[in-house]
């Protein structure tokens, strides 16, 4: 029987590898730029560079700003002798944007699911891991803003602390006004989302239908729950936790 009385205040999501599959995105999105460099003059073949290409990312981290800058330093410059430098790595840079403009899309059990939860009017929240405009960036490209209040949108960059440490999911509750014990997060990395967040009373939903690559739950880590699927989500708010979806 569902609670007579809500339990939760508000619903989190994360961004990457859960609102849409950031992983499945980037290697599309690098592939497409590196074919690119190649057709601009780039002279190695494009496994090889998207190989260094993911090397790079995997040393610099995503958020660095001259990848490809890095990559031609790699390869060297007698790869791409006798043309423009900068021409090539524009190549890639505009690939890439073009990549995300036709390909970031919200997958459609999340879209499903966001369509339900704010139809039904629940409260709904961002807590992400990030530099501010491009998490911002995210989501409105994902076309998902309009889903969720606009005061309940928190980035890591903006908050002086990030994943994993739980005082980013305190301080969000926080800010929101809830107890952390009414509130619900769903994320797909056990170890920055489920755990720190699990830590603080929060219920936890491990997602792992975003092809991303923290499907395994190291030893110790237990959400409340486990969806592949996020459509499943609003018949567990309403008989779980009383909630009118």
């Amino acid at each position: 029987m569902a609670p007579t009385e809500p339990l939760l205040d508000i619903v989190f999501f994360d961004i990457d590898d859960t609102l849409y599959s950031t992983t499945e995105f980037a290697q599309t999105a690098r592939r497409n730029s590196v074919i690119a460099m190649v057709a601009a003059g780039l002279r190695r073949p494009v496994e090889e560079v998207f190989h260094e290409l993911n090397e790079v990312v995997s040393e610099f981290s995503s958020n660095y700003g001259q990848h490809y800058g890095r990559l031609l330093d790699r390869l060297g410059p007698e790869t791409y002798e006798g043309v423009n430098r900068a021409v090539v790595i524009a190549a890639g840079v505009v690939a890439y944007h073009r990549t995300k403009e036709k390909g970031m899309r919200l997958l459609p059990d999340v879209l499903e699911t966001l369509l339900t939860l704010a139809q039904a009017g629940i409260r709904l929240g961002v807590i992400s891991a990030g530099l501010r405009v491009k998490q911002a960036e995210k989501l409105i490209r994902l076309d998902a803003l309009s889903y969720f209040d606009p005061t309940a949108i928190f980035f890591s960059d903006a908050m002086g602390v990030s994943k994993p440490n739980p005082k980013i999911y305190s301080k969000a509750c926080e800010a929101c006004g809830v107890d952390p014990t009414r509130t619900l997060y769903i994320g797909d990395k056990p170890t920055h989302d489920i755990a720190p967040a699990g830590s603080i009373g929060m219920k936890t939903v491990h997602y792992t239908g975003a092809f991303g690559k923290h499907r395994e739950v190291p030893p110790g880590i237990e959400a409340d729950y486990t969806l592949e699927d996020l459509t499943a989500l609003p018949a567990i708010l309403r008989e779980t936790f009383g909630l009118p979806v």
